[in-house]
Formats: structure tokens, C-alpha cells, sequence
């Protein structure tokens, strides 16, 4: 389980294994086998270096996920939440729901076409996860919507670099799925 509050910046330096350098992220209390959310998909630790770590992407999760196949490539970091710790965000598993394409970017406002299937799920004032990151949507309409990244989020993740046409991996609320799935239920 994660929050959505990014705790630093990686940079893909290999693609298979999938090896992460990120010399401002504290690895010290970390250990293989441990889960670390990569650009908002929840990875497993499988070796650590002076550098940064390693995690194998199965094929599945390279099919149905964006930003974990470039060389050189920025990526959101964030280790999983220990009980007691603060949740900044909100409830993220890392595992992502779609892939949304970036519409437009200007003076703050993201503005992001998602899969039509999540929409659903999006809802004025709730949370949505973008490349790991947890964002407010501040506006919904069909299968867009918009949030304000605050300039510190734009200044501490890779949202701030994003430009129109960008894939960015998506995780609906966690709650919202659960109350969807208890609904169809009662409906049968």
C-alpha cells in the first residue's frame, strides 16, 4: 500500500531487469522482496546497489502500463506505507487501472483523457493517482478531467515535465472500486 506522495525521483538506467538509480531516495532500511510504487506501479525489490535498485516488470504489466520502458526515462519513487506512518495522500496499491493520454498542461491545470471504463470511478474533489502521484480532480466531464498541480508536486515528481499526447499510468480511488463492486452485488 502507498499514498500517492512521492518520495523522490528515479531515472531508468537498464530496462530487463528493470534497475532504478535514484541517489535521493533513502534505501537504507530497505531489503529485496520489498514493494516500491514505480511511476505508479507497485514493484517488488529483487537487489539493491550503491546506486538505486532492481525490479522485474512482467510482460503483463509492460502491456498494460506506460513509462517503464525508456532508457534514461524519469520515474515517480515511493516505498510502501509502514503502519503508523502519516497517509499525505490517499489509499494506492500500484496497481494500475489504465493508461489516460495528457491533453493539456498550462499554468497548473492537468487536463487528462482516461479510459472510458474508469470514468466511473472519477469524482469532483476525489482522489486519482497519475504516474503515482495523488492528485484532487478539481473537474470531471465524460472520460476527461482535470486537476491543479500545486508547484511543489510539479517541482518534486515528473508530473511537471508532462507535455500534451504523454501516456501516464492511472489508479482510480481504491474505495470507489470496492463501493462499485459491493453495488453490482446487491443489484443481482
Amino acid at each position: 500500500m502507498f499514498t500517492g506522495i512521492v518520495q523522490a525521483v528515479g531515472r531508468i538506467v537498464r530496462l530487463e531487469p528493470l534497475e532504478i538509480e535514484c541517489p535521493g531516495f533513502d534505501l537504507a532500511d530497505a531489503v529485496v522482496g520489498d514493494s516500491v510504487c514505480v511511476q505508479g506501479v507497485c514493484l517488488t525489490v529483487t537487489a539493491l546497489n550503491a546506486k538505486g535498485f532492481s525490479a522485474d516488470v512482467s510482460p503483463e504489466t509492460r502491456r498494460v502500463t506506460a513509462g517503464l520502458d525508456r532508457l534514461g526515462a524519469c520515474v515517480n519513487l515511493e516505498k510502501a506505507l509502514a503502519l503508523g506512518e502519516r497517509l499525505g495522500g490517499h489509499l494506492v496499491t500500484g496497481h494500475v487501472d489504465g493508461v489516460g493520454e495528457v491533453l493539456a498542461f498550462s499554468e497548473g491545470v492537468l487536463r487528462v483523457r482516461m479510459p472510458g471504463e474508469l470514468s466511473r470511478f472519477v469524482a469532483r474533489k476525489g482522489s486519482i493517482c497519475v504516474d503515482g502521484v495523488s492528485l484532487t480532480v478539481n473537474r470531471i466531464e465524460a472520460d476527461l478531467f482535470e486537476a491543479f498541480l500545486i508547484p511543489h508536486t510539479q517541482s518534486v515528481t515528473t508530473l511537471g515535465r508532462l507535455a500534451r499526447g504523454t501516456p501516464v499510468n492511472l489508479e482510480v480511488d481504491l474505495i470507489a472500486r470496492y463501493v462499485e463492486r459491493l453495488l453490482a452485488e446487491q443489484g443481482r
